[in-house]
């Protein structure tokens, strides 16, 4: 058994962090500033400039240079240890030895704790200097600076507490660039249909890096990462069917939950934040300190209002400052995906997921696999696919539903250009982060050679009784199609389910341009008469 000091650690832990401060002292802090100072300048983009939609106020701007050095700058072979309150103060960025993987070796493991300990022994040490007025050594002084140039000798006290550690996420970051190739156009239609700044794009580069399966300890899951009971409100979220992994149909979940907490808060900073945080705490937040984002991070102190949501914002900032200067940043090259290439449907009927394979002449693993939204009982065929729920298939798919008509219809091809759907609402995030998210309806899709939106409509074959009647009834005009609103229904879900566009449904009903509230129960004209 290793001998107990009266603190209760080892004489071997003490060993250490004697060793680990003798040979900071030795070094001075000539590692430790030549990292400080490349975080605030000499790296891409080492100025981040806001807009008058997203601001960048100066209390967070060490925050926002901080994530764009995780995201740009910093490979996951660096950690940097720093204060987890004031981002600007880094005091250290480790480079990790032995092989760089996912996870981090033992050795790695022991090295990252070892320099945290003895920061937050030197950080004791300097305050009770500091609080006495003695005298302080070189190192010491070195130290104290960071606090004095950045934000300011008071918040030396309680330094040792916040000490924290963050490794550098560019190669993961830089892949999610490549990935947002599938979706970013559509993401952006998506984002101006519902009203909402189309840079809202860039939010999955910190919900997940645009992993498609990710999922987070808490429940929530996706690019977008909604959690399963605000999913619930919004989309399918059921034991046959998890939109929340469906990125586009998401995607317009996230921009009605984007829009309508703007609307509630005021400011794209606020409604940004409460993605994580959730709009009542944004709401409190709001009624303490105003729209300042700034003196928000720096002095709200809410319940749940921890590092994430501090920081979501500013990440935010980070994300789009790196993914808009790609080249500056990855100068290695990044390969962008193509835009997703697949036909969409929605089903007007349920049915098994065999019967669509047979008609598409694919294999239902082929078509599982396009569709990661569904879960396995729908993929392995022990329920049907629920009616309205989405399909994706191989480009090309929805020529087959001309020729042969099955009980479904594919969803209307929108042109970059054609606005479609305004906002609506959202629940947020959970537990630890905070509140979460969630999501509903259809969204996008496009084809790379679709210059103007098409349609197929589609409707199941005629009965006998359809059939005798057409053959004794002269032809006659057609009449006008209606919609009766279901349960959860978006405009925009209306216009999709019957091949329309959101404009179109607008004017065929009378609506105000940007007019997109409508209830159960109220019948829509879908079609006119000819």
């Amino acid at each position: 058994m290793l001998n107990q000091f009266p603190d209760g650690s080892s004489r071997s832990t003490r060993q250490v962090l004697l060793l680990t401060l003798l040979v900071l002292a030795l070094a001075g802090c000539s590692s430790t500033g030549e990292h400080m100072d490349a975080l605030g300048s000499g790296g891409p983009g080492d100025v981040t400039t806001g807009s008058e939609t997203f601001p960048v106020p100066a209390a967070i701007q060490p925050n926002v240079d901080f994530w764009r050095h995780v995201y740009g700058i910093w490979g996951r072979g660096k950690v940097a240890i720093h204060d987890n309150r004031h981002l600007g103060v880094v005091y250290e960025v480790i480079a990790l030895p032995g092989p760089i993987q996912e996870g981090y070796t033992e050795s790695q493991r022991e090295l990252i704790k070892s320099h945290s300990s003895a920061y937050a022994e030197r950080l004791r040490q300097l305050e009770e200097r500091v609080r006495l007025g003695a005298s302080l050594n070189s190192t010491e002084k070195a130290l104290l600076a960071k606090f004095d140039k950045g934000p300011g000798r008071e918040a030396l006290y309680g330094a040792a507490e916040r000490v924290r550690t963050q490794r550098g996420l560019r190669e993961r970051f830089r892949r999610g660039i490549e990935i947002s190739g599938r979706y970013d156009e559509i993401f952006r239609d998506i984002m101006r249909s519902h009203g909402v700044p189309e840079d809202l794009a860039y939010l999955p580069h910190v919900e997940s890096s645009f992993q498609t399966n990710a999922r987070s300890s808490v429940g929530a899951a996706g690019v977008w990462q909604f959690m399963p009971g605000t999913g619930r409100m919004f989309m399918t979220v059921n034991d046959s069917i998890d939109d929340r992994l469906d990125p586009i149909i998401a995607a317009e979940g996230a921009a009605r939950y984007l829009s309508q907490a703007h609307s509630r808060l005021g400011s794209w900073p606020l409604a940004i934040t409460s993605y994580n945080h959730g709009q009542g705490g944004m709401a409190n937040a709001r009624a303490q300190f105003g729209d300042d984002i700034g003196r928000i991070v720096k002095d709200y102190q809410g319940p749940y209002f921890g590092f994430a949501s501090r920081n979501f914002y500013a990440e935010f900032i980070a994300a789009r400052e790196v993914t808009r200067n790609a080249e500056r940043y990855f100068p290695e090259g990044v390969q962008r995906e193509d835009p997703w290439p697949h036909d969409r449907l929605v089903l007007l009927h349920s049915m098994p997921v065999d019967h669509l394979a047979n008609h598409f002449e694919l294999t239902p693993y082929r078509l599982a696999d396009l569709n990661r939204h569904w879960r396995d009982p729908a993929r392995d065929g022990r329920t049907h696919l629920p009616a309205g729920s989405t399909v994706w298939l191989p480009a090309g798919s929805k020529q087959r539903v001309a020729s042969h008509p099955p009980p479904f219809k594919t969803a209307t091809m929108v042109a970059r250009a054609e606005p479609t759907s305004p906002p609506s609402v959202r629940q947020a995030r959970a537990k630890s982060s905070a509140p979460a998210v969630a999501t509903r309806t259809a969204a996008t899709s496009r084809s790379a050679s679709s210059a103007k939106p098409t349609t197929a409509k589609v409707t199941p074959p005629p009965t006998g009784k359809q059939t005798q009647a057409k053959a004794s009834s002269p032809k006659t005009s057609t009449k006008a199609r209606y919609h009766t609103v279901k349960p959860q229904e978006t405009l925009y879900r209306v216009a999709v389910q019957n091949g329309i566009t959101v404009s179109e449904l607008r004017r065929l009903n009378k609506m105000k341009p940007n007019q997109d509230h409508i209830q159960p129960g109220q019948r829509l004209k879908v079609g006119s008469g000819s």
